[in-house]
């Protein structure tokens, strides 16, 4: 904690479904209004270390085989990648609640 930007990212695409890892790209650019686009370097980097981590895992099951290109490889949330998920939701809400109460959405600073 707090999760970096791109996990948070991949963790909420599959909070949904299962998805593979364009999948999760696209994701993440529809929940991001197209503000945050994972690069493959990124996307990938984050998966291999997310895998270890026990955040996520790499599933067998396809969502219709035969339509489905074998090469693509689908990940799952698992518990801790919930669980992790649900933890940096509640930090930054309560991060934007500690920055209402303060009156920083109507500081004349910005």
């Amino acid at each position: 904690m707090p999760l970096q930007p791109a996990a948070f990212h991949i963790l909420l695409a599959l909070a949904s479904k299962n998805r593979h890892g364009y999948d999760i790209m696209k994701q993440t650019l529809i929940d991001s209004d197209g503000t945050v686009k994972l690069g493959p370097g990124t996307l990938y980097g984050n998966i291999k270390k997310m895998l270890t981590a026990g955040l996520i895992t790499e599933i067998d099951e396809r969502p219709e085989p035969a339509l489905d290109d074998s090469r693509r490889r689908y990940y799952s949330l698992t518990p801790l990648g919930a669980s992790s998920l649900n933890a940096e939701m509640t930090r930054m809400s309560n991060l934007v609640s500690l920055g209402r109460k303060k009156g920083a959405f109507n500081s004349k600073a910005v």
